[in-house]
């Protein structure tokens, strides 16, 4: 089946149409406006009808043999939401003004994660554009768009997308968003998507009534698995491997981040996850293309890299350790998963850094299980670290991010850790310039649904903090999918203008010193060794013939320092000296060999 094409395909006067619909016999496809036309049937599923006539601009939808109206799964554009008839786009009509774009090595990268709804007032594509200016100037790379495909309602974080070949309509057209990656390419950013290919969202997702879609064999924390492995599994391995490559070739992606990578499940001999990797480095060819995952389970053999370096399969993975050990340093906040990094905090922040994971294969109480496989081996790119994501931020009982409650100080500081260490660093949406603006977690169902979710919602992170308070946002009012846009007018205030020079000046030294170590690391395996200095936190990384310390104190209290720094300063916070270091200070330096 991989010659299989999903989704319209249009010619000079007509316009093909396939739908793959194994549990009916027959199908009936509706052009808006016109009588129903009776679908040739294929084979294997496959309903086929070409119209003469139909084109750019055709709505059209599918009739099951009970009388139900679905869209096309593989939709272009959905204009009138999920439940609407599909649209027929052609996407090759764009002219692209950099299509020699490239992209940039993985040592290149910073990250930027945002939310196309709430990272401007308008909350659109073409809004987005007109911000890239403000991000390639403060040093970032790459930006992260959170999940696009189409969502019921107004708002969502995009996690419960139906529609995974249909930017969401609500930001705009899929002309709008090739707008927005072709704007970013011109000031050389790249642009990576986050994919949801784990599960699909309780409302709009037709696909059950048609095809065998999910299985009993699998379990999620959505429900039934998605079938990957099962009886007529073919088409719907290929309905998400050709998605991905979508991504990556219509719309000219620079890779992509794949959603909770644990929770799918495959017992086939490729797996799905090594299958997509393979299939879409394949389709890229020659670009730079990156895929990231996240994955609870921390299985670093899915960072595993060639003789020459290269990921066999993913290029890095969210590193959610190097996030708790430095969130517990700056908030001294020890509840739910943060309780089993608390304990040798300062060893276990070392770790994170120099290796990569924390859990290497030792037991955590908060999962019951043991967590990870050994990942010193790997090149410190294989990681991107942060301080802040939509996760951390908006599971949280009010969304709140650290600046509302935390020392400015104490943020400083675990930002110059991450944003100078050697492993990929990725920046949320306003916390640039200290933006206050909560983040919380928001959609838009139908009333009976919604309920649900707030319901949901708090058995789901009971065991966190707040979540039983009486008066939490409710997440499925506009008001709070509003109240986490974030105020470009704060961007001009004396503390924004200060915090923004802080990350900018952070992010040159990066450009200029840290930078142009990591282009061999990949080959040279894992570079990074920690010990603790006196009270204090001493890690080296080998690259390029040079050695990259960091001497921190990531406390609210003075400590004993055994050593002096050695080597160049690249740059210095606080006071740090033999024998005493002042609070929240550190000294990242760069010593031959």
């Amino acid at each position: 089946m991989t010659d299989v094409l999903f989704g319209p395909v249009l010619h000079p006067s007509e316009t093909q149409f396939r739908f793959w619909s194994p549990l009916h016999p027959h199908i009936q496809l509706h052009i808006d406006g016109e009588k129903p036309i009776d679908m040739q049937v294929r084979g294997h599923g496959w309903h086929e009808s070409v119209v003469p006539g139909a084109g750019v601009g055709t709505r059209y939808s599918f009739i099951l043999p009970d009388g139900l109206t679905v869209p096309d799964p593989a939709s272009r554009h959905q204009p009138e939401d999920v439940h609407g008839p599909s649209e027929v786009v052609d996407l090759e009509a764009y002219r692209w003004r950099h299509p020699d774009w490239q992209g940039r090595p993985v040592e290149e990268l910073v990250v930027y994660e945002m939310h196309i709804g709430t990272f401007t007032p308008e909350g659109t594509f073409r809004a987005a554009l007109e911000k890239l200016d403000h991000l390639a100037d403060l040093g970032v790379t790459a930006l992260q768009i959170m999940p696009i495909s189409d969502f019921p309602g107004g708002y969502n974080w995009g996690y419960d997308g139906v529609m995974p070949y249909a930017p969401d309509s609500s930001y705009g057209r899929p002309e709008d968003l090739m707008a927005l990656i072709d704007a970013a390419h011109e000031r050389g950013l790249c642009v990576l998507l986050d994919v949801v290919y784990n599960h699909f969202g309780p409302d709009g997702n037709y696909l059950p009534a048609y095809a065998p879609i999910f299985t009993e064999h699998h379990k999620t924390p959505w429900g039934n698995g998605i079938n990957y492995d099962g009886d007529a599994s073919k088409p719907v391995r290929e309905f998400v491997i050709q998605n991905a490559i979508y991504w990556v070739r219509n719309f000219r992606f620079d890779g992509l981040r794949l959603d909770a990578v644990h929770a799918i499940k495959d017992d086939r001999g490729e797996h799905l996850l090594h299958e997509l990797a393979r299939r879409v480095r394949e389709a890229a060819g020659s670009r730079h293309v990156h895929l990231v995952v996240e994955n609870e389970d921390n299985d670093s053999d899915l960072l595993r890299r060639d003789a020459e370096g290269r990921p066999v399969h993913f290029t890095a993975q969210w590193n959610d350790d190097i996030h708790h050990v430095l969130h517990i340093a700056a908030t001294g906040e020890t509840f739910g998963y943060y309780k089993d990094y608390a304990d040798r905090l300062t060893q276990k922040t070392g770790r994170a850094l120099a290796e990569g994971f924390v859990f290497q294969g030792e037991h955590m109480d908060y999962r019951g299980e043991t967590r990870g496989k050994p990942s010193g081996h790997l090149p410190p790119t294989a990681f991107i670290s942060f301080i802040q994501n939509h996760d951390q931020i908006g599971n949280r009982a009010l969304g709140d991010r650290m600046i509302t409650s935390q020392p400015l100080e104490a943020l400083k500081a675990i930002a110059a850790v991450y944003l100078l260490s050697p492993q990929l660093p990725m920046l949320f949406m306003g916390e640039e310039w200290g933006a206050t603006e909560p983040f919380p977690f928001f959609c838009d169902f139908n009333e009976d649904l919604n309920e649900k979710v707030r319901i949901g919602r708090r058995l789901e992170l009971s065991r966190l903090p707040g979540f039983d308070a009486d008066d939490l946002p409710d997440p499925t009012a506009h008001g709070t999918f509003e109240s986490a846009k974030l105020d470009w007018s704060k961007l001009s205030a004396p503390k924004a203008v200060d915090l923004l020079g802080f990350y900018r000046s952070l992010l040159a030294l990066r450009r200029q010193h840290v930078t142009p170590l990591l282009a061999g690391a990949g080959a040279g395996g894992g570079s990074g060794r920690f010990e603790v200095d006196g009270e204090c936190l001493f890690v080296e990384w080998q690259l390029s013939g040079k050695r990259l310390q960091l001497r921190a104190n990531l406390t609210a209290k003075a400590c004993r320092v055994a050593q002096a720094t050695s080597g160049e300063v690249l740059y210095r916070l606080g006071r740090m000296e033999p024998v005493e270091a002042a609070p929240w200070s550190l000294v990242w330096s760069l010593a031959d060999g």
